[in-house]
């Protein structure tokens, strides 16, 4: 009787996450990002290109509220002059002053304000939330042998729509590969040309994807390359260790494991 439970039991399990995973398959791009690998480094001019991406378009609706301004001239990151970065956080955006209550224009000491007019998700840690995302198996292999992650899938939702769309209870939603179920209620965010680079760099919806993507992952991760540098360092540390421990293993043992028994 037990038996036949538990195969019941498997069987409508994999049954209904079989009808799941076919109503709601997702595809992702792989992209080769910078950054990727043991040896990947942010390219600092992609993330300048994805902070005006997200500033002309993206924080319309969406906010970047746990990252500092001031983190934008870090080394690693968009490398702006710190005068830039003063001048970036007056034109663009304005914050709440804690002592007198009243607006005033962005310090580099503040972060990127919150912004809910539109109801978005906050994007500080989208790519660092979505680097679970290990394809429609969950099995991990994709993350870890090509890079998929986080960036991927921002990038596959900017460029994953079809141009369909569809009205459900007042409501439009867009058709997108890249989103579970297949239907996105954000409009296409990006146009070819939308944007203009000050570098002359070609602005395909692919390429602003790509960009922005990788800046949001850098927001998500700032301290990602120091990390990186501090594996290696701590691999490097354990492989001389490593050798030196057998190698005095060896040498004390020598005058034991050299002996034959008559």
């Amino acid at each position: 009787m037990l038996r036949k439970i538990a195969l019941t039991a498997a069987s409508a399990l994999i049954l209904s996450t079989g009808a799941s995973l076919a109503a709601g398959e997702q595809h992702v791009e792989d992209v080769a990002f910078a950054h990727e690998g043991p040896f990947g480094r942010f390219d600092q001019f992609q993330l300048q290109r994805g902070l005006q991406v997200f500033t002309e378009v993206c924080a319309g609706c969406h906010g970047l509220k746990y990252v500092p301004l001031r983190t934008l001239s870090d080394e690693g990151g968009p490398g702006l002059p710190e005068d830039q970065v003063r001048a970036y956080a007056a034109d663009n955006f304005s914050v709440i002053d804690k002592e007198t209550g009243e607006d005033r224009a962005a310090l580099p000491t503040d972060n990127f304000p919150a912004n809910t007019a539109a109801g978005a998700p906050d994007l500080s840690l989208m790519a660092k939330a979505r680097a679970g995302f290990h394809g429609p198996y969950g099995t991990g292999i994709n993350q870890l042998f090509r890079g998929m992650g986080g960036p991927e899938y921002i990038y596959s939702i900017l460029t994953g729509y079809t141009g369909e769309e569809k009205e459900e209870f007042g409501s439009t939603f867009y058709e997108n590969h890249a989103f579970a179920g297949g239907w996105i209620a954000m409009a296409p965010p990006l146009s070819d040309d939308q944007v203009t680079y000050a570098d002359g760099h070609p602005a395909t919806v692919a390429d602003m994807a790509e960009d922005v993507a990788s800046f949001l992952m850098w927001a998500a991760e700032p301290k990602l390359m120091a990390r990186k540098d501090a594996g290696f360092v701590s691999v490097i540390f354990l492989v001389i260790l490593s050798t030196l421990l057998f190698l005095t293993n060896k040498r004390i043992w020598a005058g034991i494991k050299g002996k034959k028994h008559a």
